[in-house]
Order: structure tokens, then sequence, then C-alpha cells
């Protein structure tokens, strides 16, 4: 079990992950208003010494990855997703504004198993063996859809200088 009130810290990360996945951010913040009632009911499942960021992320995991299923069978079709607006003042700020919204744009059109991969290792800073345990795979799986993420990304082309943006990630061991 753990306090209620350790939540608190938790919920920035869990709302920008949850926007990153919806880009909407009513859903982000029903997401994480539904991740919280779900800890809440289920906190005697959680396990003492581990991490409780990491038992939150999974649980909005499944609640995201059930709400797009529950979506797909009444709508019978596929959700297209698209990135928020970024806004920065100054020229060079603008210049990363642009590939960093060419880079959510092209990170939101992956398939939703190599985007949870990228959100989770690139952007929340896991290691390949957190994000495996998270998602339920095995970290071989993780690299591979790492790479394939990579591979697919590397198209973006930076405004300053007009080559291939830098390449996104390094390696996570662990």
């Amino acid at each position: 079990m753990f306090d209620p009130a350790e939540l608190t810290p938790i919920l920035p990360k869990l709302w920008r992950f949850g926007l990153v996945l919806s880009s909407d951010h009513d859903t982000a913040n029903d997401l994480v208003q539904a991740t919280c009632v779900r800890a809440l009911e289920k906190k005697h499942l959680f396990q003492p010494g581990t991490r409780l960021d990491r038992w939150t992320f999974s649980i909005l995991i499944n609640i995201w990855r059930n709400e797009l299923r529950s979506k797909r069978l009444r709508l019978h079709q596929e959700l297209t997703d698209d990135a928020p607006e970024l806004a920065f003042d100054g020229e060079a700020a603008i210049e990363t504004n642009i590939l960093a919204s060419q880079l959510l744009t092209e990170v939101m059109k992956l398939p939703d198993a190599q985007k949870e991969a990228v959100l989770l290792v690139y952007i929340e800073g896991m290691k390949y063996r957190e994000a495996s345990t998270m998602l339920d795979v095995p970290i071989g799986t993780i690299m591979s859809r790492l790479s394939a993420a990579r591979s697919k990304l590397a198209k973006i082309q930076d405004p300053r200088s007009g080559q291939p943006a830098p390449a996104i990630g390094g390696k996570r061991d662990g």
C-alpha cells in the first residue's frame, strides 16, 4: 500500500504522458484522473519497495489502450493523432519548435507499440529494462521497436541546416 499523498508529485509526469499519448488536454486530464482513481482503488496491489510512478504509468497505459480499443469498436475505424501546437518566441526558438513539432508529429504517426517505447525511453528517461517490464515485453522487443522508430524518424530535416535532424535517443542499458 502507499499513502495517497504520494501521487501528487507524479501527477505532472502522468499528465505529460497522457497528453503525448492522446494529443488532447481534456483527454490527458481524464486519463490522469482515471489513473489516480484506479491506483487508489487498487492500492492494495502496489508492491512496497517498487516505484509508484512506474506502477501508475502502467495503469495509465492500460486505461489508454482500453479506451482506444473501445473507440475502435464503437467507430469501426482507426483513430488518427494530431500533434499539439507548441509556441515559442524568437527565431531560434521557432526553428526549434518546428523541429520539435515535426518530430512529435512523426512520433505520433508511429504504431502504438513503437510510440509507447519512444515515449517511455526517450521522453520519460526509462531504461530499456524498465520499459520492457512496464509494457510486459522482452527487452529485445523494446530495442527492436526503438530501432524501427529511429529509422522512421531519420527522415526529419532540421530547418536551420536542411540536414537530417539529430538522431533521437541513445543506448539505455538495463
